[in-house]
């Protein structure tokens, strides 16, 4: 049965669009009809990080707009026949765009497509409302410090004013280092606090924003990629397993890897 999952934020700078994208592309090689929605409009940023920004012809603006067919305005992710992005506006008044007309967007896509990821807009604003009504699913994206928690915490609740699943919280940006320490809040605590089932945990990592950068998925042999799997294994297969963000950073040779991790 097609998915159409929101993907959203308490506040900006959480990796929101990253966990996106990476995700769409481990689906997509998973063998998963993919495609991705930014609805974050005029602001255009999952083109950029999906490296398609230079495809575009059309965006949703002219699918609700009736100027073009919803495939039409579809851009091909090259190196995968899976995956697909839907672009956002570069500019345009967002009060035009309601929820009903992304959802037709979105229904109308999962006559297609395996899933429909829409990247929602950060924070609790119009943006919000309109990505949320438009999905049937939500995954919240946070990181451990306490001022993203605390978003995050306003996400969840108003979440439960829609009939909707929360599929999961995706904690981002997690230094293992730090919470063998016990100087970032360790994941027990932050499911405590937020009592949402965590569906990924995502270690940081240079290589995010390097990738990010240039428009390419981060691909195997490092961590992330690792991390990244096993998220989407939990979404597709609806497995509970979580990475260990802190395995590497135990024992005497993970205290050598701390200690040099702090001199750098």
């Amino acid at each position: 049965m097609p998915r159409r999952i929101v993907v959203t934020s308490g506040k900006g700078g959480v990796g929101k669009t990253t966990v996106v994208a990476n995700l769409g592309v481990k689906l997509a090689e998973m063998g998963q009809r993919v495609v991705l929605i930014d609805s974050d409009l005029g602001l255009n940023n999952l083109d950029v990080i999906m490296g398609v920004e230079n495809k575009v012809v059309y965006d949703i603006i002219d699918v609700v707009e009736g100027r073009c067919p919803v495939k039409r305005a579809l851009v091909a992710v090259d190196g995968n026949p899976n995956l697909f992005v839907m672009p956002s506006a570069h500019s345009y008044d967002k009060s035009y765009i309601s929820g009903q007309n992304l959802r037709v967007v979105t229904e109308r896509l999962s006559e297609t497509f395996d899933y429909v990821i829409v990247d929602c807009p950060a924070g609790i604003e119009m943006g919000f409302h309109r990505a949320v009504a438009s999905s049937s699913e939500a995954i919240v994206v946070t990181t451990p410090d306490i001022s993203s928690l605390h978003d995050a915490n306003k996400v969840i609740k108003m979440l439960g004013s829609y009939d909707m699943h929360i599929t999961g919280l995706v904690i981002n940006q997690v230094r293992g280092d730090l919470m063998v320490t016990s100087d970032m809040m360790n994941v027990e605590d932050i499911v405590s606090l937020l009592e949402v089932i965590p569906v990924g945990i995502l270690p940081s990592d240079d290589v995010v924003g390097i990738h990010s950068s240039v428009g390419i998925p981060i691909t195997a042999g490092n961590n992330i990629y690792d991390a990244i799997g096993v998220m989407a294994n939990n979404i597709h297969f609806g497995e509970n397993k979580l990475y260990d963000c802190t395995k590497r950073y135990k024992g005497f040779f993970g205290k050598i890897r701390r200690d040099v991790k702090r001199r750098v």
